[in-house]
């Protein structure tokens, strides 16, 4: 079993669906998870944790502020003296098909799924290149390997993560700090039970495993990168999508 006591493992929206998902299997494993998410959102999720009989915490963050992340990740280390794992999962869609979509659309994408994974990496870096030793894993989307339809703004932000990721597994790797993206394919979410079963039948037509993934899924690729036993392993793409993309 994938061992992680002792380290303190943060997650971005860590309230629900696979930050959730991924926060309670870090804390399953020994870490000490920070669940990130805005306002008490988080609170759930730990709450489940805790009941468990395993160690956590929630903290408001609003990843698209520097100031709140700044402001988290000090509070983290004045608490814990350390940051082991960082897991950049907040993520939003704005679909609309390019001809009508509004640059606010755009922007807001870009500032909430791209953009909070620099500010946060940043303010995460001193502390792991201090200890020598790190984890950074940025959620990324089949999206941004394949592009959709209607999703030009999420399809770039994803994408954005995957190079970001490549180029910073570079920079730090000397200081045993590795960088690596897990990119879920379609998953059972609150957000897919809203759609039609016949929906979901046809997304699942496009799958070779014939199912969607779970939450579940994507949090055992992300605990795995984030253990010992992948201590070689960097500036990868993990794909968790049953086969939809190869």
């Amino acid at each position: 079993m994938l061992d992680l006591t002792g380290k303190v493992a943060i997650v971005t929206g860590g309230s629900r669906g696979i930050g959730r998902a991924i926060a309670m299997l870090l804390a399953s494993r020994g870490a000490h998870v920070v669940a990130a998410a805005r306002g008490d959102n988080a609170a759930g999720t730990v709450a489940d944790i805790e009941g468990a009989g395993r160690k956590a915490e929630a903290v408001p963050l609003e990843v698209t502020d520097t100031a709140s992340i700044d402001a988290m990740i000090s509070a983290v280390l004045a608490r814990h003296g350390r940051i082991d794992i960082l897991v950049n999962n907040a993520g939003i869609t704005r679909d609309q098909l390019m001809l009508r979509m509004k640059r606010e659309d755009w922007d807001e994408v870009i500032a909430t799924n791209l953009t909070p994974a620099f500010a946060l990496v940043q303010a995460t870096l001193k502390p792991m290149i201090k200890q020598r030793t790190g984890r950074i894993i940025n959620i990324s989307s089949v999206v941004g390997q394949t592009g959709n339809a209607g999703q030009a703004n999420y399809a770039a932000s994803k994408a954005g993560l995957i190079g970001f990721s490549k180029a910073l597994a570079r920079e730090v790797a000397s200081r045993n700090i590795t960088v690596n993206v897990v990119a879920p394919g379609l998953i059972a979410t609150d957000m897919t039970k809203a759609i039609t079963e016949k929906a979901q039948g046809d997304w699942a037509a496009q799958i070779p495993l014939g199912r969607l993934g779970t939450t579940a899924d994507v949090a055992a690729a992300v605990c795995f990168l984030a253990s010992d036993e992948a201590s070689y392993i960097t500036g990868q793409v993990l794909a968790v999508n049953g086969g939809m993309y190869m």
